[in-house]
């Protein structure tokens, strides 16, 4: 008889899209279940997954709201206790964030089998609440900061998870005279991005250019102009693309340090510079890159001390030295030797068995 599963996430990309790859590892042995808050539901294809909204609200400092809050949080635990009831959900699967914390409260009351995901380099606050009280918790790496020595029995290292429609695409090596250059993460710090495309002018006056630039919808035709003046071949496209095949176009990336683009940049052989957000939590975006970079597969480059004369410099020194460039997509190439979806599907599978 087939397990009932449910999967909760929401939030961000960062909480939603592992969630959604491990709905297809599990989707065609267990029964599953997905819970999000409104704000997930926009990474989510709504006729994909069997979903339930559960808002979480965020706890605030302000004392005149945080009564009201707090009742609302405890109606959001209730709502997932007679949640698990009605589905029968014998184990739940957490992809960390505050939303996740009435279905793991609840969990725990009714003495479900607990599963934790933490896809960053630091171990997430909603992540340490339930550590002790988890099953196992998925990690790409066995040295997460913040991890408490007394439960690294714990963990279970996984490839970092990524979503199987890149597993699926063909990796071309790329021939053409032009260097594409992809630059991701346009929804946060708009003085950064700024930056890059005024570097990226620059670059343009000695290199043969083509950009591939992710942003909102409402600047798509300020991008466009901007380029076209410059007479900068582009293509602007929103979170919503086929990246994996927008990836495939590419030689080089800028982008952000979230654990589920650095993930797929590294599946996908692209060298690439993170630029991390500074105020990303316990600054987990600079230990996600720096993951990679012990590994000898990107670069990093402090946004704080970022301008348009030292990223220019950078990324010419990106394009022209291509020793180290190749070395980089040989040191990505050893790091996914053994990278299948098989593989990863097998370790969560016996995992969740054996637990």
């Amino acid at each position: 008889m087939r397990k009932n599963i449910l999967i909760t996430t929401g939030g961000s990309g960062g909480h939603v899209i592992p969630a959604t790859i491990i709905y297809e590892h599990l989707k065609d042995k267990y029964n599953l279940h997905l819970t999000s808050d409104r704000r997930g539901i926009k990474f989510l294809k709504k006729e994909k997954y069997n979903i339930e909204i559960i808002d979480t609200p965020k706890l605030s400092r302000n004392i005149f709201y945080l009564p009201f809050q707090i009742i609302l949080f405890f109606n959001s635990i209730i709502r997932s206790f007679i949640l698990l009831k009605e589905k029968k959900i014998e184990i739940v699967i957490s992809t960390g964030g505050y939303m996740s914390l009435p279905l793991c409260f609840a969990s725990k009351i009714l003495n479900r089998k607990l599963f934790l995901i933490e896809p960053n380099m630091v171990l997430g606050r909603s992540n340490k609440i339930f550590i002790k009280y988890c099953n196992k918790i998925f990690c790409y790496s066995d040295k997460i900061k913040n991890f408490p020595d007394k439960y690294k029995n714990k963990i279970s290292t996984i490839y970092p998870l990524v979503r199987k429609e890149f597993y699926e695409t063909h990796k071309l090596e790329k021939t053409d005279e032009k260097t594409n250059i992809l630059i991701i993460g346009g929804s946060q710090g708009a003085k950064l991005f700024d930056t890059i495309i005024h570097s990226i002018k620059e670059i343009s006056k000695k290199y043969k250019l083509k950009i591939y630039q992710q942003t909102n919808t409402d600047n798509f035709k300020q991008l466009k102009d901007y380029y076209s003046s410059n007479t900068i071949e582009s293509e602007i496209f929103d979170f919503n693309a086929n990246i994996s095949d927008i990836m495939n176009k590419s030689n080089i990336c800028i982008t952000r340090a979230g654990a589920s683009t650095l993930a797929e940049l590294i599946f996908m052989n692209i060298p690439h510079l993170a630029i991390p957000l500074p105020s990303s939590k316990d600054n987990h975006q600079f230990e996600n890159a720096n993951f990679y970079e012990q590994y000898g597969c990107n670069w990093i480059m402090n946004q704080n001390e970022i301008n348009e004369t030292n990223l220019t410099s950078k990324l010419i020194h990106i394009i022209q030295d291509k020793k180290e460039y190749l070395k980089k997509k040989n040191n990505m190439k050893n790091f996914n030797f053994q990278n299948s979806w098989n593989n990863v599907n097998q370790k969560i599978i016996d995992t969740i068995n054996e637990n």
